[in-house]
């Protein structure tokens, strides 16, 4: 049985294609497009899915999608009566509603020629984030929660996976959402755009939770785990806020309510000064998140026990909390899908769906390669057709015949203080570079991280950059032992261990790690290996493969980055391209 899953209209638009149970291929259609978090219908991730799948458009007979405009009836209408919104909010959410059940007759449009055959299947946003993490996941019974913005009038689930069947036994509905509270915030500190919640992650190690007496008036927990919002703090449920969710960067107006601007003074405008005012807040809207989240985990471990916990939706990209799930839970084991966020409800959506179907084969989803890949002989033509532009920018290609060689003379020139873009294999799924389409550098240079800025991110100073580090090597850098192949956690440093690489550490004293095993990317666990051999460190410093862009998708998108920035090496498979 072969389903196409999809999310489309809505940021973070993608795809993915799963046969028997088994993902084939998934990716974002931002890496196409090259245009951030881009939303719409995911015609060109389909388009590689399905080729991926040696099948045509017209071959589909399954199509699943992450929104059910026929669930939740009953609680929209109960809102309307109760709250009397906006009509214009009311108008906007029926038009999301029509476009969502249009489906068929949009996909039949973007593929004209191809008669469409496939049934579409709605499944419950919630319900894709769900099956999205536990049935990817290594367990057989385990506590699932999904944790978001919205999608179908409800911003959190949760429910039981048992023998690979899924229920959901709860929700947090409209209005209440701790993903709202994370993105209103977020825009009240001066951080705009669609998708910058990690920078207030990042912010918040350089403060102190000063304003955690006003968070709690702005989010309110409850006594069976549950959370609601002060809604005078916020717009979503009475106004119209505009969305922008087609065929585009997407956008959204102004989440908080003037309220919030009395609770906590005037909001910061974007690329004013940071004042330690502002940190303070960051570390303040992170401990009320944290206080939030777990008391939900915990109220959820106290009603069905067990060790295990897989967790999705937006919110589930909180690495910080993540980390601590072990030390202030009794979960001794936690899955997050490499797309946790609402990308990942095409893997979800499509998975839910052949398991209505009748599938019951289902596979653990070790690693995140799932996009395109390319040959040998495409980068020898890209680097013959560029090689004016390449010989001007006083560069030298090098090709290899040994892997060990590249992987030696690359991490030769990582511990000499140079910066590599490391292009190779499948391109990863999910918004984390996880070591194909990475930016190398060493995390013992205490500068590297101004290097880098310098160089080429050209982002805010305060973010941190990821330690890649070999599985093996976890306990002796780390204060807690466990495998994170997708960047989903922050752990404590072991204090020993910081002033070795403080490329890596964050303020705070943590690192948002990547495991790295040699089943799943030998090339780059051998690259790790060879820079052990030369520094005694098992980390290289990996942040994305791009400048203000989407992560790189194509080759030629690599050489570009590579010659318009400072980089100093390029490696495109077993090619390497030198200053």
């Amino acid at each position: 049985m072969i389903v196409l899953g999809i999310n489309a209209y809505h940021g973070d638009s993608s795809a993915a294609i799963v046969r028997h149970g088994k993902v084939i291929a998934a990716v974002e259609e931002e890496r196409f497009r090259r245009i951030k978090h881009w939303a719409g219908l995911p015609t060109e991730a389909i388009k590689f899915c399905l080729a991926e799948a040696g099948l045509k458009f017209g071959d589909l007979e399954h199509v699943a999608i992450n929104l059910n405009p026929r669930v939740n009836h009953l609680k929209r209408l109960m809102f309307i009566l109760k709250r009397w919104p906006d009509p214009r909010l009311i108008c906007e959410r029926l038009r999301k509603l029509k476009k969502t059940q249009g489906l068929h007759e949009a996909l039949s449009a973007a593929f004209p020629g191809e008669r469409m055959q496939a049934q579409v299947h709605h499944i419950e946003h919630h319900l894709a984030h769900i099956a999205s993490s536990y049935l990817c996941s290594p367990f057989q019974d385990a506590v699932n929660l999904s944790v978001d913005g919205f999608g179908d009038f409800a911003s959190a689930a949760w429910g039981m996976g048992t023998g690979g069947r899924m229920t959901v036994d709860g929700r947090v509905y409209f209005p209440h959402s701790l993903g709202m509270f994370y993105s209103a915030l977020t825009q009240y500190l001066g951080f705009p755009h669609f998708g910058d919640e990690y920078k207030v992650m990042g912010l918040a190690p350089y403060g102190q939770p000063t304003y955690l007496p006003q968070m709690r008036k702005i989010v309110r927990v409850q006594g069976d785990g549950s959370f609601k919002l002060g809604l005078e703090y916020f717009r979503h449920h009475r106004e119209n806020v505009p969305y922008s969710w087609d065929n585009g960067s997407p956008e959204v107006g102004t989440l908080f309510a003037p309220a919030l601007d009395d609770l906590l003074g005037p909001a910061r405008k974007e690329g004013e000064p940071l004042e330690q005012k502002h940190k303070d807040i960051a570390r303040s809207i992170q401990a009320m998140y944290e206080e939030a989240f777990f008391a939900l985990v915990n109220k959820l471990h106290s009603r069905y026990g067990g060790e295990n916990l897989t967790l999705s939706g937006g919110c589930a990209m909180n690495s910080v909390a993540n980390g601590k799930v072990q030390r202030q839970t009794p979960f001794k084991h936690v899955y997050i899908q490499s797309a946790a966020g609402d990308a990942g409800g095409a893997i979800g959506s499509a998975l839910a769906a052949a398991q209505q179907l009748g599938e019951t084969r289902r596979e653990h989803m070790s690693h995140a390669y799932y996009g395109p890949e390319y040959s040998d002989t495409d980068y020898q033509i890209l680097l013959q057709n560029d090689g004016a532009r390449i010989k001007v920018a006083g560069c030298e290609i090098i090709h290899y015949k040994d892997v060990a060689q590249l992987c030696q003379d690359t991490a030769a020139a990582i511990s000499d203080g140079k910066v590599i873009g490391w292009f190779q294999g499948r391109l990863e799924w999910g918004p984390r570079a996880l070591g194909n389409r990475s930016i190398l550098g060493d995390p013992r240079r205490a500068n590297m991280k101004d290097i880098l800025n310098e160089k080429i991110k050209r982002r805010e100073s305060f973010r941190p950059f990821a330690p890649s580090i070999l599985r093996e090597e976890v306990s002796n850098w780390f204060e807690q032992e466990a495998d994170v192949p997708f960047m989903m956690q922050v752990f404590q440093v072991r204090e020993d261990k910081r002033a070795v690489i403080p490329a890596t550490t964050h303020a705070d004293g943590s690192g948002r790690l990547q495991t790295v095993h040699a089943e799943t990317n030998p090339r780059y666990h051998a690259l790790i290996s060879a820079f052990r051999d030369i520094t005694g460190v098992p980390i290289i410093l990996n942040t994305s493969f791009n400048e203000n862009e989407p992560v790189v998708c194509r080759p030629q998108e690599a050489l570009d980055c590579f010659l318009r920035t400072k980089m100093d090496v390029l490696v495109l498979g077993d090619w390497m391209v030198r200053r």
